[in-house]
């Protein structure tokens, strides 16, 4: 066999076993979930907390630990964007009603008035299950603080001084967190808006596979 013939035969050979490799990391990359972006500093999760939700008890980020879920700030007396948000809300809870490794957790900014009493007639709204969808109060301090520096909802009016609160959160993004406490996905999703509703719940979707791998 001549050296041409040979060294065409080997460059065939090639081809094919370059081919069936790119193949073969195709399909496992495929076949693996993609992953979310993580948002904020590197290592930033989210800090401690102890509120109280709808039914009186306390929820802290333990009652979390190992689970996906979405975090809005609201208010009952709201007649702005709060309905939309909520109502939006509600299309993300019966996506994954029941699914103990989704939670909802909507913060009022207006603590005086939403009294876990008041929370529990508001939630009754929405049908929502206390123990997946929890709608919590606390102190303003500690909510604002939550929004600022852990959720990243909204920014102090002094960056340079965590301790500088906004007087007043008002607005509508989601926010998604994952088992760890990183915030994940697009960082701030609107809640008004239907297409960023979508884009959450699929977010959501690809997290939980993302988690599922992970755990195994």
């Amino acid at each position: 066999m001549s050296r041409k013939k040979t060294g065409l035969i080997l460059l065939v050979f090639f081809i094919l076993l370059a081919a069936g490799f790119f193949a073969f990391y195709n399909k496992e990359y495929q076949a693996r979930p993609q992953r979310l972006s993580v948002l904020g500093q590197p290592g930033h999760r989210v800090d401690t907390f102890t509120f109280t939700d709808q039914s009186g008890q306390a929820i802290t980020q333990q009652d979390l630990a190992g689970k996906i879920y979405v975090v809005e700030y609201f208010f009952t007396t709201c007649e702005s964007i709060c309905p939309k948000m909520n109502d939006n809300m509600a299309k993300i809870y019966a996506t994954f009603r029941g699914n103990d490794q989704v939670k909802i957790m909507s913060h009022t900014v207006d603590p005086e008035v939403d009294s876990p009493a008041v929370l529990k007639a508001y939630s009754l709204k929405f049908d929502a299950d206390p123990n997946q969808w929890h709608f919590v109060t606390g102190t303003k301090q500690r909510l604002y603080e939550m929004a600022v520096n852990s959720y990243l909802l909204a920014l102090a009016e002094d960056s340079t001084n965590p301790k500088v609160m906004p007087d007043f959160i008002h607005t509508p993004n989601f926010v998604l967190v994952d088992g760890k406490g990183y915030i994940r996905g697009k960082g701030s999703y609107d809640g008004t808006n239907m297409a960023d509703v979508n884009q959450l719940i699929g977010d959501m979707k690809l997290l939980l596979k993302e988690e599922a791998e992970d755990r195994n």
